[in-house]
């Protein structure tokens, strides 16, 4: 998944929706500051964007640090620093910022760090799975199932395919369908194989509607 700046209000209410611990949630006058950077940084004015996310980090704000962090991990500030947009995104994630969670799990799997660190990406999966992010929960359970960064555990993984197929992922609703289908990890059930290869069906997935033909012919409704 490509890193993207958040958008404004969005940034802001993600920090308040998934807690910040203690923290109040950011005044109004820095939402509207951080309106105007990513406004300024969608229309070009990096320089202006990149000085109204800076004032808005010294102010404690996780979305702006985050915002920051991905402007040195696309070149676009003067001076790209790696090292600063780590120190960001990990005070992003201390304050409970899922998005920078999940990407710190995505650059330290990548290797963009370094030599690629399965065990710490997984760390933050993880971590950012349990606070509800949806591609976070895929690759927490991707990891369990192949065993990559994680104890191989087709439980585990289960368990959050589980929470990403409610979350409306669809590669998740049909590896969940397969594992009921098969008794992979959870007791064999039918009925719960056909539920999530229909839910996977009806977002698109083209192999779905034949193996709901499959449970069909066998009596698996």
């Amino acid at each position: 998944m490509p890193i993207r700046l958040l958008r404004g209000l969005a940034a802001v209410s993600l920090v308040t929706a998934f807690g910040v611990g203690h923290e109040a949630p950011a005044a109004s006058e820095d939402r509207a500051a951080l309106e105007r950077a990513v406004a300024a940084h969608a229309a070009g004015r990096l320089v202006e964007a990149r000085r109204g996310f800076e004032s808005l980090v010294r102010r404690g704000m996780p979305a702006a640090a985050y915002n920051l962090a991905v402007m040195h991990l696309e070149d676009q500030v003067p001076a790209p620093d790696l090292q600063a947009a780590v120190r960001l995104l990990h005070q992003a994630a201390a304050a409970g910022f899922v998005t920078a969670q999940f990407t710190l799990g995505q650059l330290y799997e990548t290797g963009r760090l370094g030599t690629p660190d399965l065990a710490t990406a997984h760390r933050w999966y993880e971590t950012a799975a349990e606070h509800g992010s949806v591609p976070a929960q895929v690759a927490a359970g991707t990891a369990y199932y192949l065993g990559r960064g994680a104890r191989k555990s087709a439980a585990d993984a289960a368990r959050w395919f589980r929470e990403a197929a409610k979350g409306g992922d669809v590669g998740a609703q049909y590896l969940l369908a397969s594992m009921y289908e098969q008794g992979d990890g959870v007791e064999r059930d039918l009925r719960l194989a056909r539920y999530w290869y229909q839910a996977a069906a009806n977002n698109g997935d083209e192999a779905a509607p034949g193996k709901l033909k499959e449970l069909d012919a066998a009596g698996g409704r």
